[in-house]
């Protein structure tokens, strides 16, 4: 078998943020690297030349919000049916939806995700870092599924990642998303308060579920629209967690249509009908008071077509 081509990598630091809290730093390693042999990722480790917070680390540690990683040096596989098309890069390059000297948001597709790694060879990070030299230091400052499309926060350097999540922590980033729920919902507004706790089966799939023991999370969910056997919410995050509005959703009784994971699959198949090929989740809308200039900005990325037409559906249903 022929050997993939290798390309040098510089050193990167990488501030961890609550998405990626809770995965052993061997698994973390092996989904940035890609294609890297197992063997190579535990010697940096047994060697030192990957530290958290400056100190050696063995290939258990389980990584905490607010870690740095320090990636030394390392030769990866660069073959060329890893890299990222141009088209994707141009596609992401257009549909960025505010840039200024530190920070990026961009209307992310449905069907990326959002890093490489876990049976992906690259992600839209990925794509976008290799599509501009300008974005090489590129990091993103929250995560979407990769079903999910919408707005999406990405930092230019270290300090404004850093400055990002602060405001984070401290409540001053709204996120709001569309979501289609199953069921009728009877009240106007009502919210989710259930801790959730990051799992990881054997085949290395991500699971959520509400544990007592789990971090807090808080959505809230604001009907829109009513239809035969579904609702049409926006959802509000006022904590960030992995899954938080699938999660809480199918908690409340009313999980997001489309979901494979936590959903029904009667409801899912019914839709699959109407033109739903994906999960119906879209993040809307973000603001923020930008690190750059203390100015409060808002973004809205509007409903792409495809959720847009199965809406256009429910609504000629209901005339």
């Amino acid at each position: 078998m022929m050997e993939h081509p290798l390309k040098k990598e510089a050193a990167r630091h990488i501030l961890i943020t609550g998405a990626d809290a809770g995965r052993r730093i061997d698994n973390y390693l092996l989904g940035y690297f890609g294609k890297i042999p197992r063997t190579r990722v535990y010697q940096m480790l047994r060697r030192g030349e990957v530290r958290i917070n400056k100190g050696r680390i063995k290939q258990g540690y389980r990584l905490m919000a607010g870690d740095r990683i320090r990636i030394p040096p390392t030769w990866r596989a660069a073959a060329e049916s890893c890299h990222p098309p141009d088209d994707l890069k141009r596609r992401l390059m257009s549909a960025i939806l505010y840039e200024d000297a530190e920070v990026i948001v961009l209307n992310k597709p449905a069907g990326l995700a959002v890093h490489g790694g876990s049976g992906h060879d690259y992600g839209l990070i990925e794509a976008l870092r290799l599509a501009d030299p300008a974005y090489a230091g590129l990091e993103l400052a929250h995560r979407l599924d990769k079903d999910t499309s919408g707005c999406l926060l990405l930092a230019k350097q270290m300090p404004a990642l850093r400055r990002l999540h602060d405001l984070m922590r401290a409540g001053e980033i709204t996120k709001i998303y569309l979501a289609l729920l199953a069921g009728r919902l009877v009240k106007r507004q009502y919210q989710v308060e259930s801790a959730l706790q990051k799992n990881r089966l054997r085949s290395g799939e991500r699971v959520v579920a509400v544990a007592e023991s789990g971090k807090p999370a808080l959505t809230r969910f604001i009907r829109e629209r009513i239809y035969s056997d579904s609702t049409l919410v926006r959802a509000e995050l006022i904590t960030g967690r992995t899954h938080q509005i699938r999660v809480h959703g199918a908690e409340s009784g009313h999980p997001v249509i489309g979901d494979m994971k936590y959903g029904r699959r009667d409801l899912n198949y019914r839709y699959k009908a109407k033109g739903l090929k994906r999960l119906f989740l879209h993040a809307e809308s973000l603001a923020l008071r930008l690190p750059a200039n203390d100015r409060t900005l808002s973004i809205r990325a509007p409903l792409p077509a495809d959720l847009s037409q199965v809406l256009a559906v429910l609504n000629a249903g209901k005339r």
